[in-house]
């Protein structure tokens, strides 16, 4: 009698962009494909930074793997530990180009859309694991209003009438790309391989949240 297909989980990363010519959000989530992780296979996916177009290659994904829980990660120069996102704002405002040459401004990614969507992730548990583990780590209050969250919102508008969860994660820059970035922190694409597990394992097994306080003044 065959073996019953394992549960799946899809992680994305995104392709270089901002004149850089790696990505560690990509370099970090590949490594995990065909892991199994708390009785879930890891599927992999990279997305294009480009607004409309990365949703649609997120869409495909989704229906390919059908998984139960998406995860999807971004790099943000400049933030020092793993940042777990806790909304997703419905409005692209580019300050820089996307890598189609695209810069919307002030446009509302679903226009039928609400304003905003909450990760409905673990993402306090997650927080207390990796700081348990030592890994830096900070729930992020906002995502952005670039491609990140762009992907985000739409990630969770997809997964709106599915018993899927979602969210996502800011990474910092890698050690190579700090370098040619003096005084950004950095950190290194194993230790985001690390905590991706961990997070990972957590939100796949925690049903109640933490109560922990992680909110921000500004």
């Amino acid at each position: 009698m065959p073996t019953p297909a394992l549960p799946q989980v899809l992680l994305t990363g995104f392709a270089p962009f901002g004149g850089e010519s790696v990505n560690p959000s990509w370099q970090a989530v590949a490594a995990l494909e065909g892991e199994v992780i708390a009785g879930h296979r890891v599927r992999t996916r990279c997305l294009s930074v480009e607004f409309g177009t990365a949703i649609d290659e997120l869409q495909r994904a989704i229906r390919s793997t059908r998984p139960a829980l998406v995860l999807c990660l971004g790099q943000a120069g400049g933030r020092p530990a793993m940042s777990l996102e806790r909304v997703a704002i419905n409005v692209d405002d580019a300050r820089i180009p996307d890598n189609a040459g695209a810069r919307p401004i002030d446009r509302p990614i679903e226009p039928r859309g609400p304003a905003a969507y909450f990760t409905d992730l673990p993402i306090k548990s997650m927080l207390a694991a990796l700081r348990q583990a030592s890994i830096p780590a900070e729930v992020s209050q906002t995502a952005g209003t670039f491609v990140c969250n762009h992907v985000f919102y739409g990630l969770m508008h997809a997964l709106r009438r599915r018993t899927a969860r979602g969210g996502f994660i800011h990474i910092p820059y890698s050690p190579e790309q700090a370098a040619a970035h003096p005084g950004a922190p950095s950190l290194e694409v194993a230790t985001v391989q690390e905590g991706l597990r961990l997070a990972l394992q957590v939100a796949l097994t925690t049903t109640v949240d933490a109560m922990l306080a992680a909110g921000a003044e500004h």
